[in-house]
């Protein structure tokens, strides 16, 4: 009989939240003191995922396990890995970017893996979605991709993955667009050459929900070491994942497709955005879909 292999949910907390002002991976939104990458890591448990990594900032390493068990218990298969700080040049303060933190777990990467944001919420379909393409496609890689229209701020502008594919669905572009936001009846934002993609209600966007074989390891490696070459000594550059799958795609090294979910998205990019990802919160947990407290809808 085939085995399915375990699937591991990789989630990246230990950006700095410049724009939010302190640490909204923490920041409590439910019950008990929740916060979205919780209810991340129960909305992906029916789907396969018992192996949880959270990548998470090297000071912080033992209050996010903390959290983490107050909210679980010690049921769940989770570890907090720090994403390293060594080689910083003087002068530089925040992380390498998301794909560096996703080579900062590698060693509990051997099988088939999810990455998400640890302050966005993606919906109990959308990580069905992603298990069930990497179950059935062990070599390929994807991503669930929302309506840009149901990614947007009303607080301001936002960067998001602006995802181009072929008839088949397959990713063939990736461009990361910022100051997206919604002004009147058009949506305007700018890609880092400057140009102003056209932008719709229902462009298929990213929001850093992603199935990954385990051999794409060794392609990021690869990568680190050229973007390294080349930015070592920088205080601002980042290694982003978005730009490594870019690249992946657009050389053959990888095929990904592009998976259509009706599930909603919600998250943290202002101090502003809480109350309204507070209410969400509050209306699953009244309607059932999560429970008081999390621990207590693990079966």
């Amino acid at each position: 009989m085939h085995t399915v292999p375990p699937l591991t949910l990789v989630i990246l907390a230990a950006g700095r939240a410049t724009r939010y002002g302190r640490l909204k991976q923490l920041e409590p939104v439910g019950p008990h003191g929740a916060a979205l990458l919780d209810y991340n890591i129960f909305d992906a448990l029916p789907s396969g995922f018992h192996r949880i990594v959270v990548v998470v900032p090297h000071e912080l390493e033992s209050r996010f396990l903390r959290h983490v068990r107050d909210q679980f218990g010690s049921a769940l298969d989770i570890v907090c890995v720090a994403q390293s700080a060594d080689g910083f040049p003087p002068g530089r303060t925040k992380p390498w970017g998301t794909a560096h933190a996703v080579l900062s777990v590698a060693t509990h990467l051997s099988t088939p893996f999810a990455v998400i944001n640890g302050d966005d919420a993606y919906g109990r379909s959308a990580f069905a979605a992603v298990a069930s393409h990497m179950r059935q496609h062990q070599g390929e890689g994807c991503l669930a991709a929302y309506p840009l229209a149901t990614t947007l701020s009303a607080h301001g502008g936002v960067s998001r993955g602006i995802c181009a594919t072929d008839r088949d669905g397959y990713l063939i572009g990736l461009a990361e667009a910022t100051e997206v936001e919604r002004r009147g009846a058009t949506i305007l934002g700018r890609t880092a050459n400057g140009s102003l993609p056209t932008l719709t209600d229902d462009t298929p966007t990213s929001m850093n929900l992603w199935g990954f074989p385990p051999a794409i390891v060794e392609h990021l490696r690869r990568q680190w070491r050229a973007f390294a070459e080349t930015n070592g000594t920088s205080a601002t550059a980042e290694f982003l994942l978005s730009t490594a799958v870019d690249e992946l795609v657009r050389t053959g090294a990888l095929r990904l497709r592009v998976l259509t979910t009706d599930a909603e998205w919600f998250g943290l990019t202002f101090p502003s955005d809480i109350d309204d990802v507070r209410r969400r919160v509050a209306h699953r947990v009244a309607s059932g879909h999560y429970p008081e407290h999390l621990s207590h809808g693990l079966s």
